[in-house]
């Protein structure tokens, strides 16, 4: 096992382990805190919802959760490229498909490894537990017990059963293959495709694509004995032969010659540069086993300049990437409350996909990834993080479900319905991710000042292994290397480490620093020793002068005096307030909080720009900004003397003609809960909740998300620290290694616009 192999399962070891083991919690989604509320939940009151489904089953799906949930279903017979490794080592990939349910769509993906390999077993199992759930998601079963499973489940269950290793790859393939095809002025009608691969999602391609319009005569199947023909019998079986056509070719090698595409879900190296070469005019070339694909995109260009390649890599243009689909499709089938998933929604769910490459990339996205993107051979299918994608392939499946008669559910405002979707993702994470996929693209030289730390050591592996930039060290070599040697993480003893009071930049680092501070009671001695004993001085320091282009610390002093050291060195950005903001997330909803923790009493001029900076951030982040500016009082009452700069700042808002939503002064409850502010303050100028509070002083935002990260749950970015000349992020004491490595990717990506 190399290096970053090592890192990678500790951190995901580590991962797993850390807090609440495990990805996946059961959280309450009514308020139970009385005996009221506890009497309403369950006995005596739980009876009447009990007596309305017996009446009729089809209100579960309004007193239950049951039009919500599903289930992602295992045996561990053919987990990812682990293979049969039982259904409980199954168990953390399914808890993962189940976050992603989650996390793409705001599905309930509840996980059940089912230790059994025999297909009656399970289907009963299954079949049993059916009135549990909205849909079925079979996941990691090996062929051919998949195809038996999932058509016997159909049959006996009224609710979608998806087994997504087959028609979730189908569908994305389809998708950019739709894509393909029009690129090189081919028809599906025509092509002439040759499949790598017989299991059940080479098969499943098959069958998608040839219910599209492509012809039998033109696909030919091989496995890894070659060609399935008619008349063949060794290594066959009812689903191999279904698609076995008359041919005299026997090899993958023969079959290729002139073919139009190729489609792999076979194993590396199936595909060689001499097959390449063999095939038509523009040929398209889908290599799509993992990790490695069946010939890299490098090898096909190497021999072929009008090559059409996808993988399933992220690391390669043309992601067929099954995350694209599933969330999305059962988003749509459980809204219409489908019966089933059949061909109809599949080819809506690809042809949206399809649609979707093909339109005008907002800029905002382009951005987000650092790269335009547009349609074309680079860009056959949707950036998995698009936003769109919910609103555009969710609809197109609820479409196709009511077209198709399989919708119990119709919905009669589509329109109403895409908003609806449109509002159901925060878009946080997925602008965290874009970050990390941009910085990956332009790698930045990042100062870890406490280097001598084992999180900022293993940070600094991570971010270097995660390919987003150059990890320097701050510290003593000796030591670092010692804690290096303790920690057995490998590949930190090629970190690069720079020793301050040895660095060969000392002299001029500190005759920089003199000149700064010569008239602020500094003598020249004074900046020579914080040059040689104070890491976050030198860190500074480096990113001054060009020497490091951003830098993370803050682990082992509190926010105050890591600023009060940074700021000796660095300016506020010209026309920028310095000041930071924390994001906290917590039931589905982000609240960007501003100032936490620079200015200690803003004035009403700097509580305006904190709004208009925070406002820009939370844009940034993907959301459209509602900002609420806070005070105990609302609206001049009661009438205080310390509200009135909060009054103050409103106006100057009003003066400074800003674009975006505000008001103020208001108290938190009033800010966050857009009903009572209705009710009692219809004048309010917001049309939503807030989003970004503007505290009135230095304590109440830095208790408050204190707060929220302790006891309220909350998952906390930041703070992050903006208006700074050059790039610095300051992380909380607590923070850990994954908190370390996204302040970092922060200050990288802040870099970019410098």
């Amino acid at each position: 096992m190399d290096d970053a192999k090592r890192m990678l399962e500790t951190e995901a070891l580590e991962f797993h382990a850390s807090g609440r083991p495990g990805k996946l919690e059961i959280a309450a989604t009514k308020n139970l805190t009385t005996q009221r509320e506890l009497a309403l939940a369950y006995s005596p009151g739980v009876a009447y919802p009990c007596l309305a489904i017996e009446k009729d089953e089809s209100k579960a799906y309004e007193y239950t959760a049951k039009g919500n949930i599903v289930a992602v279903i295992s045996n561990g017979t053919a987990v990812l490229g682990l293979g049969d490794i039982g259904a409980q080592a199954a168990k953390p990939v399914m808890e993962g498909k189940s976050v992603l349910f989650k996390r793409f769509a705001d599905v309930d993906g509840f996980d059940l490894e089912v230790n059994t390999k025999d297909v009656d077993e399970f289907v009963n199992c299954v079949r049993f537990l059916g009135k549990t759930f909205g849909g079925i998601n079979l996941e990691d079963i090996k062929a051919p017990d998949c195809f038996i499973i999932e058509q016997r489940l159909k049959e006996l269950l009224d609710i979608p059963v998806f087994h997504d290793d087959q028609h979730g790859t189908a569908i994305i393939t389809s998708a950019g293959m739709i894509n393909a095809l029009d690129l090189t002025g081919r028809s599906l009608e025509t092509a002439k495709m040759v499949v790598n691969g017989a299991g059940s999602a080479a098969i499943a391609c098959v069958e998608l694509l040839k219910s599209m319009g492509m012809k039998d005569e033109n696909v030919i199947l091989c496995d890894s004995r070659g060609v399935i023909y008619e008349g063949r019998q060794d290594g066959m079986n009812q689903w191999k032969s279904k698609h076995a056509v008359d041919t005299p070719l026997r090899t993958l090698e023969e079959a290729v010659k002139g073919a139009d595409i190729f489609c792999g879900l076979s194993a590396k190296g199936a595909m060689t540069q001499e097959m390449v070469k063999s095939m038509a005019d523009r040929p398209i070339i889908f290599a799509m086993a993992n990790p490695d694909p069946e010939i890299t995109p490098e090898d096909v260009a190497a021999v072929r300049s009008d090559a059409i390649v996808a993988t399933g890599r992220s690391d390669y243009p043309n992601q067929v990437n099954n995350v694209l689909g599933f969330p999305y499709i059962f988003r749509g089938a459980l809204d219409v409350r489908a019966s089933e998933i059949n061909d109809e929604m599949k080819i809506a769910a690809a042809n949206a996909l399809a649609e979707l490459a093909r339109e005008d990339v907002p800029d905002e996205v382009g951005k987000a990834y650092g790269k335009t993107l547009h349609y074309g051979e680079g860009y056959l299918i949707p950036a998995p993080f698009d936003p769109r994608l919910i609103v555009k392939v969710s609809s197109a499946v609820a479409q196709a479900a009511m077209d198709s008669g399989v919708a119990r559910k119709p919905i009669a405002d589509m329109d109403a319905y895409r908003a609806e979707l449109g509002a159901r993702l925060d878009p946080t994470s997925s602008s965290l991710q874009v970050i990390f996929d941009r910085i990956r693209a332009n790698p930045r030289r990042v100062v870890f000042a406490e280097g001598e730390e084992e999180r900022v050591i293993r940070a600094a592996v991570a971010f270097r292994n995660g390919g987003y930039g150059t990890p320097v060290l701050i510290g003593r070599e000796e030591v670092i290397k010692e804690k290096v040697a303790e920690l057995g993480v490998k590949g930190a003893e090629t970190l690069e480490i720079h020793n301050a009071r040895l660095s060969e930049h000392n002299a001029a680092y500190t005759e920089m620093l003199y000149k700064r501070l010569q008239r602020k009671g500094h003598i020249h001695r004074d900046c020579q020793r914080m040059v040689n004993q104070d890491r976050n001085v030198f860190g500074a320091c480096m990113v001054a002068s060009g020497h490091a282009e951003a830098m993370v610390t803050g682990l082992t002093r509190n926010f105050g005096v890591t600023h009060e050291y940074v700021t000796r060195v660095l300016d506020p950005k010209p026309g920028q307030q310095l000041m930071t903001y924390s994001i906290a997330v917590a039931r589905g909803r982000t609240i960007f909080i501003a100032d936490t923790n620079v200015n200690e009493l803003p004035s009403a001029e700097e509580l305006a720009d904190i709004a208009i900076q925070t406002a820009e951030q939370a844009r940034a982040f993907g959301h459209t900004p509602r900002v609420a500016l806070l005070s105990f009082s609302n609206f001049g009452y009661p009438p205080r003397e310390k509200a009135v700069r909060i009054r103050e700042a409103v106006k100057l808002l009003d003066a400074r003609g800003v674009d975006f939503e505000y008001d103020g002064e208001m108290s938190a409850d009033i800010a966050l809960d857009h009903d009572l502010m209705k009710r009692n303050y219809p004048f309010s100028r917001l049309t939503g909740p807030a989003n970004v509070l503007v505290m009135p002083a230095l304590h109440s935002a830095n208790i408050t998300y204190k707060m929220l990260q302790s006891i309220g749950g909350a998952a906390i970015i930041g703070p992050v620290l903006v208006g700074l000349a050059k790039p610095v992020q300051i992380v909380q004491m607590s923070a850990t290694v994954t908190d370390l490595v996204n302040a970092a990717a922060i200050a990288a990506h802040d870099a970019l616009s410098d």
